[in-house]
């Protein structure tokens, strides 16, 4: 058993004071003691600043790391530059990424959620093939396994079922013929990585549906029974666009989600992604599901989507998680100001998410990325609560952003001080897996910063040649 104490941690969606934390020999918390005595610290090891839970990313396409800060100029000379647009460009890299390419990208990008205080990740998998063509989908999704092992990430593997390029479509576009998966061919890979990593700790299994768009309506029915006998949690992309709410009205006579509510008994083990543009309805039918949304913040502003009606969503009570998507931010942080700041920005007003007469905004906002983060990774995760597993980040007290404040205004200062102190110290399972604030094989990573960086620049100039 490990024993660390903190001079101030995060409990029961507060802070609490001189906690002892005590974690098991399978990586779970088995005892939390706030206002622990003296006496009873004896042996414990120091954690050096405020102690938080880790947070999941609850949606990740790994890959478009590799496009973080490519893709910021107008394509067309006076044309629209939309998500559509944007897409064409993401294909680029999609199409010539190597499994080695995707390991290394991947690697890094792991490295640097862990210390923008993820500890666990949702892969949203759909890169499946060989750039030359049909190869072992197994291939792309163990370079992913890897890159998690390798900087002690935890990683929710979600192998995605892509059929076609659109509603009313026969199969996919040339340019997206490394997605291409069937259900048969869907199960066979789950269960293929459920092999390879049945003895690898933290690396766990679920599905995706990439789309209404994308998958036919026998299929998705046969991913979601498949999902249901092996209670894998579900992701989807739903209603992000409003060309793709369009596009579902036209061929079925309904919106995504009021589609897809029809279809499928949702529960607690679906997720879906974006849900930009919704009815209220809406909301409340997926809250009453059980089901959770995934919330994207960075990228829905990148991609110029729209802003989720967080608001409504909350009044109607429902669970929600953090991703970034498509990484060009790769802190959580960052996301939940973001989100904050897009609803007073839409609604002139402030402290929007503190809907529930909670006195701090942040607290609003980290309680429910939590809350929503278990159900996205299928794990018991999300507090430093007994039986939880035991991950955590130690903030740097010293940062600017935290100096001189009042202890219980901490988190405040995280999320809306940009830029926001760092993680000095982050731990997966009890396990530390980044030292002053970098992924370092010092912590027992098995990886250093250095070594990741140059594999990953290695891959860029290989992808983006000058």
């Amino acid at each position: 058993m490990k024993t660390f104490f903190a001079e101030q941690a995060w409990i029961n969606g507060a802070w609490a004071r001189d906690v002892l934390l005590q974690v098991d020999a399978a990586g779970r918390w088995c005892g939390v003691q706030a206002d622990a005595p003296v006496a009873q610290r004896a042996g414990a090891t120091l954690l050096s600043g405020p102690v938080l839970p880790g947070l999941v990313n609850a949606h990740s396409h790994a890959f478009q790391r590799a496009i973080a800060g490519l893709t910021e100029r107008q394509g067309v000379a006076g044309g629209v530059d939309d998500f559509w647009s944007w897409r064409e460009r993401m294909y680029s890299a999609a199409l010539r990424i190597t499994p080695e390419q995707l390991e290394a990208i991947a690697a890094l990008l792991y490295a640097e959620l862990l210390a923008g205080g993820y500890t666990q990740v949702c892969e949203f998998h759909y890169l499946h093939h060989g750039v030359a063509g049909a190869a072992d989908p197994l291939q792309m999704s163990l370079a992913l396994v890897r890159a998690a092992q390798r900087v002690g990430m935890g990683l929710t593997l979600l192998p995605t079922l892509y059929m076609r390029s659109g509603f009313g479509a026969s199969g996919l576009r040339e340019d997206q013929r490394r997605f291409a998966c069937t259900p048969e061919r869907l199960m066979r890979l789950v269960e293929g990585v459920q092999r390879q990593t049945q003895a690898l700790d933290q690396i766990h299994i679920g599905v995706a549906i990439h789309s209404l768009r994308a998958v036919a309506p026998a299929a998705l029915h046969e991913i979601a029974a498949f999902a249901q006998s092996g209670g894998l949690p579900v992701h989807i992309h739903i209603a992000e666009q409003t060309q793709e709410v369009q596009d579902c009205i036209a061929h079925t006579g309904q919106r995504p989600i009021e589609w897809l509510l029809q279809q499928v008994a949702l529960d607690a083990r679906w997720n879906l992604v974006h849900a930009t543009h919704t009815t209220p309805d809406e909301l409340q039918a997926v809250s009453t599901s059980g089901a959770a949304i995934v919330i994207c913040p960075s990228t829905e502003a990148n991609l110029g989507d729209g802003v989720f009606d967080y608001t409504g969503y909350a009044r109607a009570g429902g669970r929600w998680s953090i991703g970034s998507d498509s990484h060009v931010t790769r802190a959580w942080s960052e996301e939940l100001r973001l989100l904050e700041y897009s609803l007073r920005l839409t609604q002139r007003r402030r402290n929007v998410a503190a809907h529930d007469g909670s006195a701090s905004t942040a607290a609003a906002l980290f309680e429910g990325a939590l809350a929503g983060g278990g159900s996205a990774s299928g794990l018991a995760l999300g507090a430093i609560a007994a039986g939880q597993r035991a991950d955590f980040l130690v903030l740097d007290a010293t940062a600017p952003a935290l100096l001189g404040l009042p202890a219980e205004q901490t988190l405040d200062a995280l999320v809306f001080s940009s830029p926001s102190a760092p993680c000095q110290e982050v731990f997966v399972a009890g396990r530390q897996v980044v030292r002053q604030g970098l992924v370092s094989a010092a912590a027992g990573t098995g990886a250093s910063w250095p070594e990741l960086a140059r594999a990953y620049t290695q891959a860029m100039q290989a992808l983006w040649p000058r």
